[in-house]
């Protein structure tokens, strides 16, 4: 029996990178799995197709995380399709980068919008439909402790804030057996990190392992908190980051 068979995810920004690979990995274990996307629904089509090809029911909702109505709804809606909500994966980011003087108010409401009220609302709509061995797990990112550029303050702040809610909530849902962990990525190969970009070089050098992650890399680890394997598991910060922060 698959790991997470009869069970229900939803991940926000599914339709790409690291979101894609959760969810595709987390159909493979055996979860029914939905997904957001903001625009671009022919991406979240095709993984959509993809979850439905493992045999695992699939479900693309278009919203904007920055808006708490349509988070929420999506989140409901999810539950409503599958009868049930296990695990929720707060996926879905922004990342707005530049000086301290280029960044504006605009920048920062967007950013706090989505990097940090939408997983706090995301996890509060979600609650009410799980049950026990529930999970919420949050996408990090490396730069939450080491930022070794410059121009990522904004993005680099909003993704520490997570660190806080996590232990808050994994205090406070533990008695309801729902565990709730934050999960690093280090510079992973991406659309809007490509491994062969112009600083790939660079960014890999500051790694260990000297490379990038492959998101496949990343969802392995959500897949394994999702799990009753990662019941014992909560108010952690785990970075799956060849090293960059050691």
């Amino acid at each position: 029996m698959k790991r997470l068979e009869g069970s229900a995810a939803l991940i926000t920004g599914g339709s790409r990178g690291i979101g894609a690979a959760v969810a595709l990995r987390l159909a493979e274990e055996g979860a029914d799995v939905a997904l957001t996307y903001e625009s671009g629904a022919e991406r979240a089509t095709e993984v959509v197709e993809q979850i439905k090809a493992e045999g695992r029911r699939g479900l693309a909702i278009q919203a904007d995380s920055a808006v708490p109505e349509a988070l929420t709804g999506a989140v409901d809606e999810a539950a409503a399709t599958f009868g049930r909500l296990d695990i929720l994966v707060n996926n879905a980011a922004v990342f707005l980068v530049g000086s301290l003087e280029d960044l504006g108010p605009a920048e920062i409401d967007r950013t706090l919008a989505v990097n940090v009220r939408a997983p706090f609302t995301a996890a509060r709509a979600a609650v009410r439909h799980m049950r026990q061995g529930g999970r919420i797990i949050s996408i990090g990112s490396n730069v939450a402790e080491r930022a070794v550029l410059p121009g990522v303050a904004l993005y680099s702040m909003s993704k520490t804030a997570l660190a806080g809610m996590t232990k808050g909530l994994a205090r406070e849902l533990g008695p309801r057996g729902v565990t709730v962990n934050l999960v690093h990525p280090g510079p992973t190969d991406t659309e809007t990190n490509p491994a062969d970009g112009p600083n790939a070089e660079a960014i890999a050098g500051f790694t260990a392992v000297g490379r990038y992650a492959r998101p496949a890399e990343i969802a392995a680890t959500v897949a394994h908190l999702a799990s009753a394997d990662g019941a014992y598991i909560t108010g952690a910060s785990i970075h799956v980051d060849g090293g960059f922060t050691a």
